[in-house]
């Protein structure tokens, strides 16, 4: 079984069909979300609640304890996003290179984030892009409001960096496994999260941001309150250690809390009335964990504790040694026993107080994660504005026609990977797939040219800027007018599949009748010299009924490199 790769190239254990069964798939939903009846979620196929009843039995496997806080389902539908194949992932190196790295990856290149909500919000745009034009305007109108005033976007930023990763925190308090600096990170996150809605009350904002504003006021406030009046300055990592409460929260803290750190000072001047008492002034009061506080003096002073009947009834005699010989007093044993109550006792109080207060947090589960997620899409919009003004992109013009004219194109990853290397400019150049002459369908250009020309960077740009384009992002171009894409295919690389049996040829012929059979009208295929695979006479008769394939049958919008004698 291939594993599952997810939207940030982490590879996802594939689970046992058994969880996918549509028969009990409705009675596992309706018991987790504890409701009769789905019909106030919406109406569901037997196929979608399968999945979702696979998700939950995952979630019930992994998390034996606790019940984590899953949103209800959606339907998401399948023409929403445009359709981008595992192979055009890996070839276009979205999120990894086809090395596994990080580095040189579109969305290392666009990513100017300073969150990490925004990290995975920004990743997952990458990964989905839209194919519907008004969603994707709203995104286009948020940076185009926050590229014109480039001072508002660097106080956004400077606040934003503030922010804590809520969900996160949020998520292990839910499950059970949270901590003091967990419930910081909500109380750290929603203070700043008034300072960015601050900032926002003061700019010209799209609606996409009007939005953002309007859940990050929604927290409430009177749990930020009770946090900032309860939480200390200095968080342990975990609830066990104590000392997250600030002082003054609790009365009876307090006590305890004084009676614990001052006992360093009551054992010192208990230890100087003995050393008077008896007259040995080396007389000293200890601790270990198996006598707990005792008495230790040098055997040759001993005698005034064990001379008399009078001094080995106050003076309990413990321990002997080769050299010292410990003692306790029934005054010393019944300290020791408040000392010890008293730190035990400090410590419940505040593992309630921690409990009530991330009961608390996770009743305001659900404003917590919309504002944590407006945080994100502002944090998202400042960043790729900022891409924007930093590498000069402009706004493309996204509709539902097939057009597809690029004007001025640039590479974002090699453009910039210049820039480091050696301050050389990335030679621009212009694409044009649209319909001519009053046709309905747009064009396929063949490519040809000498090697180290640039023909596979360019193929990969044009592809790069429709996803930046549907994303919502600004595009390194002079102007760019995208009509919607709804699958992107691209078959560029020579690879092999040994562990399944395929050689670079068959692999090949796979992905190329895959984009044969799934193409429309409305996509586009981007084709790197296929049938290099075979002889050339063949690999030029696969190259040419592919093509004519795809102008005539699919009638898409493509580029297809042909290096061919």
């Amino acid at each position: 079984m291939r594993p599952v790769i997810d939207i940030l190239g982490r590879v996802a254990v594939p689970q046992p069909a058994v969880l996918f069964d549509s028969a009990t798939a409705e009675n596992r939903v309706t018991r987790y979300y504890g409701v009769k009846t789905l019909d106030g979620f919406g109406s569901f196929s037997r196929a979608e609640l399968a999945a979702a009843s696979a998700a939950i039995s995952y979630v019930e496997k992994t998390q034996f304890a606790e019940r984590p806080p899953l949103g209800a389902p959606e339907r998401e539908s399948a023409a929403s996003t445009l359709f981008i194949d595992p192979a055009t992932r890996t070839n276009l190196e979205l999120v990894k290179t086809q090395s596994g790295d990080r580095n040189g990856t579109l969305l290392k290149a666009l990513d100017r984030t300073v969150t990490g909500g925004g990290a995975r919000l920004l990743a997952e745009r990458l990964m989905s892009p839209l194919t519907d034009p008004e969603r994707i305007n709203a995104r286009l109108d948020s940076i185009t409001a926050l590229a014109d005033q480039p001072s508002f976007c660097s106080d956004l930023r400077a606040a934003l960096k503030h922010v804590p990763d809520m969900p996160r925190a949020l998520s292990r308090l839910s499950l059970g496994r949270g901590g003091p600096r967990d419930l910081g990170s909500i109380l750290a996150g929603c203070q700043s999260a008034v300072e960015v809605a601050g900032l926002l009350g003061r700019g010209d904002l799209s609606d996409e941001l009007g939005g953002a504003l309007q859940a990050v006021r929604a927290l409430p406030q009177d749990m930020v309150q009770q946090l900032a009046t309860i939480l200390g300055d200095e968080l342990p990592l975990l609830k066990r250690d104590g000392g997250f409460l600030r002082d003054g929260a609790s009365a009876e803290l307090d006590e305890m809390r004084a009676l614990r750190d001052q006992s360093r000072r009551v054992i010192a001047g208990l230890q100087l009335d003995y050393a008077e008492e008896t007259g040995i002034k080396s007389l000293k009061i200890k601790y270990n964990n198996v006598l707990g506080y005792f008495i230790e003096v040098t055997q040759g002073n001993a005698g005034p504790m064990t001379d008399s009947p009078e001094a080995k009834a106050r003076y309990i005699h413990r321990q002997t040694m080769a050299n010292a010989m410990r003692f306790t007093t029934t005054e010393l044993s019944d300290l020791e026993t408040k000392i010890a109550n008293a730190a035990d006792r400090a410590l419940t109080i505040e593992l309630e107080a921690f409990d009530r207060l991330s009961a608390m947090v996770v009743a305001q589960a659900e404003a917590i994660k919309a504002a944590a997620l407006a945080l994100a899409v502002v944090d998202v919009s400042v960043g790729l504005a900022t891409l924007a003004e930093e590498q000069a992109y402009c706004r493309p013009l996204v509709d539902t026609s097939k057009m597809f004219a690029i004007d001025g194109g640039r590479h974002p990853v090699v453009e910039q990977a210049l820039r480091r290397q050696s301050g050389a400019a990335f030679v621009a150049n212009t694409c044009d797939l649209s319909p001519h002459d009053g046709e309905g369908d747009g064009a396929i250009w063949l490519l040809t040219g000498p090697n180290m020309g640039g023909k596979s960077t360019f193929l990969r740009q044009n592809a790069l800027i429709a996803i930046m384009a549907q994303m919502g992002s600004f595009v390194p171009a002079a102007s760019a007018h995208i009509g919607i894409v709804d699958r992107l295919f691209s078959r560029v690389g020579a690879s092999d599949d040994l562990a399944r049996g395929r050689s670079t040829f068959m692999v090949e012929m796979v992905e190329t009748a895959a984009i044969l059979n799934q193409a429309t009208d409305r996509s586009l295929v981007i084709l790197d010299e296929i049938g290099r695979g075979t002889t050339t006479f063949d690999g030029l008769s696969i190259a040419w009924a592919s093509v004519e394939h795809l102008h005539e049958g699919n009638r898409c919008r493509g580029i297809v490199r042909y290096a061919f004698p």
